[in-house]
């Protein structure tokens, strides 16, 4: 397993750590397919009651790895797709600690934790349209469920940051903790979810996701297709030139 992610079993409480901090953890392919093998198998591990998921250093995470997203693997499933799946299907609570940047898929990935706790420099952004891309990992879906429609239009088509207290006052996070502070608590709501059976939190979670599965899937479907539609359009391609050559985007061009 890929050092840039670190997991250990704390009786009971699977930590997994985003571990490459000098990157502010944002995540390669590599690191996409050990998060896919981890809750793959953390679905299969009776001695795994609940995830707590975190990143080392200063920040959650930066999103996807940019330098080596591409590739072409004859037309198989791009990693990032299927570690959101696993991720998104994982019948078992799933914890975040989150602090500093969540970016793309570092916020979109948070939408899939069953409770997420922030620490006061979280700092968090959806910057799809500025890049003139989709939104991935079904937060289509799972930020309107969680927070609302109108809410989350406003993030999705702002690209704005937001910060620990908003995210808190609109239902991202459900507390608000110093970043010193941060991980434990978030460790100790683990453990106390992982004193129970491990049977009786899988049917818990089974029903609070009876009537978002349907959901969840038809916005994965939607999003891959708009992806594959907007991924080096003229516009997207204007974005990322603009982003290497650290200048505003021009899409109003003619």
């Amino acid at each position: 397993m890929t050092e840039k992610i670190v997991t250990r079993n704390d009786d009971g409480v699977l930590v997994v750590t985003l571990n490459r901090p000098e990157k502010k953890n944002a995540v390669d392919n590599s690191m996409w397919v050990a998060i896919r093998d981890i809750f793959n198998a953390a679905a299969a591990d009776d001695s795994v009651i609940c995830v707590l998921l975190h990143g080392a250093g200063d920040n959650f995470c930066a999103g996807v790895d940019l330098t080596s997203f591409g590739g072409d693997d004859g037309g198989a499933e791009h990693p990032f797709e299927s570690a959101a799946r696993a991720v998104a299907d994982l019948v078992k609570p799933v914890v975040a600690a989150a602090q500093g940047v969540a970016v793309g898929g570092g916020a979109t990935v948070l939408f899939h934790c069953d409770i997420v706790y922030g620490g006061e420099s979280l700092r968090l952004r959806l910057p799809f349209a500025s890049l003139a891309l989709a939104p991935e990992w079904a937060s289509s879906y799972m930020l309107q469920a969680n927070i609302g429609a109108q809410r989350a239009a406003e993030l999705f088509y702002t690209a704005e940051w937001v910060d620990a207290d908003k995210a808190h006052s609109i239902g991202i996070v459900a507390d608000v903790l110093p970043d010193a502070s941060l991980f434990e608590h978030a460790m100790n709501k683990a453990r106390e979810i992982a004193q129970w059976p491990v049977s009786s939190l899988r049917e818990i979670k089974r029903c609070l996701r009876l009537h978002h599965t349907a959901s969840i899937d038809a916005a994965f479907k939607a999003e891959q297709a708009a992806m594959a539609r907007q991924a080096m359009s003229e516009d997207n391609i204007e974005a990322l030139t603009a982003f290497m050559e650290k200048r505003p985007p021009n899409f109003r061009r003619g």
